[in-house]
C-alpha cells in the first residue's frame, strides 16, 4: 500500500489527538494544581458537545465560535462547583473525593439523557464533506480546523501559567500551597479559578469534538477513561505531556482503525498506557517523585 495512505491516517489521528490533548489538559491543569482527580471530566466534556449542539441548532453558530461560549459557561460552572463543594473536599482522603466527583458525573450523565435522550446528536457545518491538500496528504477541512483551533487554546493556556501574575501565582500554589498561604496568596479563590480553568478547557475541547463524532450521553465514561490514560502517557501535572500523549493516542487508534479493525483501537490506547507505564512509570514529560 502506498505510505501516502498512512501518512493520511496518521495525520488524521495527529489532528484528532490535539483534540483529545487538549481536552486531557484541562484535567491536567486541575490535577497539577488542585490534587483532586476530577471524575466528571467526561461529563464536563459531553455537556460542552450538547451545549454547542443546541447553539448550532438555534442560532446556525459554528461550533468554532461557540467555543468561547462554551468556555464561559463551563467556566462559571466549574468556579461554582469548586467553591461550593469540591474545596470543602481538598483535604479529605482521596476515596471520599471520588464519592463525591462520581457523584457529580452521576447527576450529569442521568440529566443529559433527561434532556436530550440516548439518541446522538450533530452539528451541521458547510465544510463538512470539504478536504484541504497538503503535500500528498488529503486532509478534513474538520479535523484541520479542529486541530488548529487545539493548538491555539494550548499555546494561550501556555502562555498564561507562564507570562501572567495569576498564571505564576497559580504555579506557586501548585508547588507550595503552604508557601503561597504564607505570602499571602488567596489558595481557595486560586483554587476554584483553576478548576474554572480546567472546566472550560474541557468545554472548548468538547465544542470542538461535535466537529468530529456526533454527541452522546454514553460518551462521558469514555473520554473521562481516555483523558486519564492521555495524563497518565504524557505525565501526571504536565501540561506538555497532556498533549503529547493526545496526539500519540490519537495517532494509535487511527492506525489501528486503518491496519486492523476500528474497534480495536482502544486496545491500542490501552497497549501504549502499558508500555508507557512499564518503560516510563511517571510519564514520558513527567517528573519523578
Amino acid at each position: 500500500m502506498p505510505i501516502d495512505y498512512y501518512l493520511n491516517i496518521a495525520a488524521s489521528g495527529l489532528l484528532t489527538g490535539l483534540v483529545y490533548g487538549l481536552a486531557a489538559l484541562g484535567l491536567s491543569v486541575i490535577f497539577g494544581v488542585v490534587r483532586v482527580v476530577n471524575f466528571a471530566h467526561g461529563e464536563m466534556m459531553v455537556a460542552g458537545m450538547y451545549g454547542a449542539v443546541l447553539l448550532g441548532g438555534w442560532w446556525g453558530l459554528d461550533p468554532l465560535l461557540s467555543a468561547p461560549v462554551m468556555a464561559a459557561l463551563l467556566f462559571a460552572c466549574g468556579w461554582v462547583l469548586q467553591r461550593g463543594l469540591v474545596n470543602k473536599f481538598v483535604e479529605r482522603p482521596e476515596h471520599m473525593q471520588f464519592i463525591l466527583l462520581l457523584g457529580i458525573a452521576t447527576i450529569l450523565v442521568n440529566a443529559m439523557l433527561m434532556l436530550f435522550g440516548p439518541d446522538a446528536r450533530n452539528v451541521q457545518v458547510p465544510y463538512s464533506f470539504d478536504t484541504v491538500e497538503i503535500g500528498p496528504m488529503l486532509l478534513d477541512s474538520v479535523r484541520l480546523r479542529a486541530g488548529a483551533a487545539a493548538i491555539v487554546v494550548a499555546a494561550a493556556l501556555f502562555a498564561f501559567f507562564r507570562f501572567s501574575r495569576t498564571g505564576k501565582a497559580i504555579r506557586a500554589c501548585a508547588d507550595n500551597p503552604l508557601g503561597a498561604r504564607v505570602v499571602g496568596l488567596n489558595i481557595d479563590g486560586l483554587y476554584a479559578l483553576t478548576f474554572g480553568i480546567g472546566a472550560a478547557v474541557v468545554g472548548v475541547a468538547g465544542a470542538l469534538m461535535t466537529l468530529l463524532v456526533d454527541a452522546r450521553p454514553q460518551l462521558a465514561p469514555e473520554y473521562t477513561l481516555l483523558s486519564f490514560i492521555i495524563v497518565i502517557v504524557g505525565g501526571l501535572g504536565s501540561l506538555p505531556g497532556a498533549l503529547l500523549g493526545g496526539v500519540l493516542i490519537g495517532m494509535s487508534e487511527a492506525l489501528a482503525g486503518f491496519l486492523l479493525t476500528p474497534s480495536l483501537k482502544s486496545l491500542f490506547s490501552y497497549g501504549v498506557l502499558i508500555v508507557v507505564l512499564l518503560l516510563r512509570p511517571q510519564g514520558l514529560l513527567g517528573k519523578r517523585s
